[in-house]
């Protein structure tokens, strides 16, 4: 998994409450087991129409947005199915955190599992940095995670809380994997010792 140390980029702005993980990728594309290939289909049935061609007023299809790294979304923000091809989605589209009021808790989860940064924030700093990110290509935003803060694109800085083990596994870019082979010479050590003293097993 890709550490999370300080991410600097543009912010964009989707201020809709209980954007569910249907609403981020529709069912029709559950079928890959793969991590990658989602972000085209980032919160497809806003993205496009029906014919498979752009909205010009969706926000990630307007040029200054194309490349946003930050979302800035309303409250309980990925409720519904515990799909995890939500996070995929976010994460293959290049969103590495999203900031919102409140998230559902097992979306909350999976994206620290996938690399990106759930923020939680009171309501009216997260309409603060709603306002910001509606600048277009000026709403450049700073998330440093090791100091817990964003800077905003005047200059000022909102601190933000995180879990204290949550915040090692993305600063040294660890998942339920990582975190495993972290213990791989004590697995062994234990395996060998297991094999002297079971050898029937």
């Amino acid at each position: 998994m890709e550490k999370f140390t300080t991410l600097t980029g543009i912010a964009a702005p989707l201020p809709l409450i209980n954007v569910d993980t249907d609403m981020i990728i529709p069912k029709q594309f559950l079928k890959t087991i793969k991590r990658t290939g989602l972000g085209v289909n980032l919160f497809d049935e806003m993205r496009y129409d029906d014919n498979g061609d752009e909205i010009p007023d969706f926000v990630l299809n307007k040029p200054a947005y194309r490349d946003a790294q930050i979302l800035i979304a309303g409250e309980n923000f990925g409720c519904g199915s515990s799909r995890e091809h939500a996070p995929w989605a976010i994460a293959d589209f290049g969103i590495r955190c999203v900031v919102a009021p409140s998230y559902a808790d097992i979306f909350f989860n999976n994206c620290f599992k996938n690399g990106i940064l759930p923020v939680v924030l009171p309501q009216e700093q997260v309409d603060r940095l709603m306002d910001d990110a509606s600048k277009g290509a000026n709403a450049r935003m700073t998330v440093d995670l090791e100091r817990q803060e964003i800077t905003t694109p005047s200059g000022d800085t909102i601190p933000f809380e995180v879990d204290p083990f949550r915040k090692h596994c993305l600063l040294n870019g660890l998942d339920d994997i990582g975190l495993t082979l972290e213990k791989a010479s004590a697995i062994e050590s234990f395996e060998a010792q297991s094999a002297q003293s079971r050898p029937w097993v």
